[in-house]
């Protein structure tokens, strides 16, 4: 399903049908996560703090990986065709490193936040890219790059 009109947060494709784009999934499962504050914690102060890590690694990931579309001048869209295969770092690490950033992000706010409730954000935004998002990006990759991208398919897992 190509996108006729794309922003970061939706897509229009041919039949006028719009999709949520991943960044809207990333957002809303983060807003929705802030409010389980007070509901199960499990994880007490200082300890919540270790999840700046996470989400200081995610924000570093997220815009290395969009410096490296814009450097190559090629689709952010997951529904786009790409011009380039980007196979260095952050590429190299992983196949998708903007959906492990926007994920470590999630599981960082999960861990300040401290509540059990709030883990479950960034397992529900893995299997929405995974389920959503993933296979229409690697059937584009191996339809535009054929064998490299194969070749990198083999090299870089897709995650972590």
């Amino acid at each position: 399903m190509p996108c006729k009109e794309s922003t970061r947060n939706s897509c229009a494709s041919d039949s006028g049908k719009k999709t949520v784009m991943p960044p809207t999934y990333f957002f809303v499962l983060l807003l929705l996560s802030i409010p389980t504050y007070f509901v199960l914690r499990v994880i007490p102060l200082p300890f919540n703090f270790i999840g700046l890590v996470f989400v200081a690694f995610g924000i570093v990931m997220n815009l290395w990986a969009d410096a490296k579309f814009k450097e190559r001048q090629t689709t952010i869209s997951p529904f786009g065709t790409p011009t380039a295969l980007i196979a260095e770092r952050p590429f190299s690490i992983s196949r998708n490193p903007m959906y492990v950033g926007m994920a470590s992000i999630l599981l960082g706010a999960a861990i300040c936040i401290g509540s059990l409730i709030a883990f479950a954000c960034p397992i529900i935004f893995v299997i929405v890219i995974q389920a959503k998002f993933l296979p229409i990006e690697e059937k584009n990759l191996g339809a535009t790059f054929a064998n490299q991208y194969q070749t990198y398919k083999r090299k870089v897992r897709q995650w972590i």
